[in-house]
């Protein structure tokens, strides 16, 4: 475990960034939010990712994070594919739009730690209306997704009479807490990975 330890290593890295955010942060997406624009990029959305910037953490959210010319799809896979936590943000509309299942799934499918957030809405109330238009696979492979997600311990908030600032705080922790997780487990797998090659040599 000596090298799991050093401290030179990500985890303790990260534990330092944290205490002292004056560090320059190494991750390219410590954070990948997913979301309903029409219901909360100008509102919890929004706040979130202004949030994690001034912590000096790395979010994405397309309205920020892409730039004119930037290929959609391909931008979006690769920082799901890069991020530490992926945040779901279901809203009332949330189901509506295929962006936002189609990243929804590549969180699931790439394994990411995903912390849900039910904004104005109860999971129970979140469907999928499968309207013909998609393939039958697709959307099995969006219910799957989304089924995992309303059973994972998430984060709920009313934006009507919610304690904005106390909100804020939670899902900070919650975030904080999670890339440490999932860090030291990378770190552990890791060091598995290199006894295992050792003791083949």
């Amino acid at each position: 475990m000596q090298r799991l330890l050093a401290p030179c290593s990500k985890l303790a890295y990260t534990t330092r960034y944290i205490a002292n955010p004056t560090l320059p942060y190494p991750n390219p997406c410590d954070i990948f939010i997913n979301h309903r624009g029409i219901d909360t990029k100008k509102t919890i959305s929004g706040l979130l990712y202004d949030h994690f910037t001034r912590q000096r953490l790395t979010a994405f959210l397309d309205s920020k994070s892409l730039k004119p010319g930037d290929r959609l799809f391909v931008e979006i896979d690769m920082a799901i594919k890069a991020c530490g936590v992926g945040i779901a943000v279901f809203s009332p509309r949330y189901c509506d739009s295929y962006f936002c299942l189609h990243e929804l799934t590549l969180l699931m499918e790439n394994k990411k730690r995903v912390i849900p957030i039910f904004c104005d809405v109860k999971p129970s109330e979140l469907c999928i209306k499968d309207d013909r238009t998609r393939p039958a696979a697709e959307i099995r492979r969006f219910q799957l997704a989304l089924e995992e997600a309303k059973y994972t311990v998430g984060l709920t908030f009313d934006t009507s009479n919610g304690d904005w600032s106390e909100f804020l705080t939670m899902a900070s922790d919650a975030v904080t807490k999670n890339l440490l997780e999932v860090e030291e487990r990378r770190l552990i797998k890791e060091h598995q990975h290199h006894v295992q090659a050792d003791n083949y040599q």
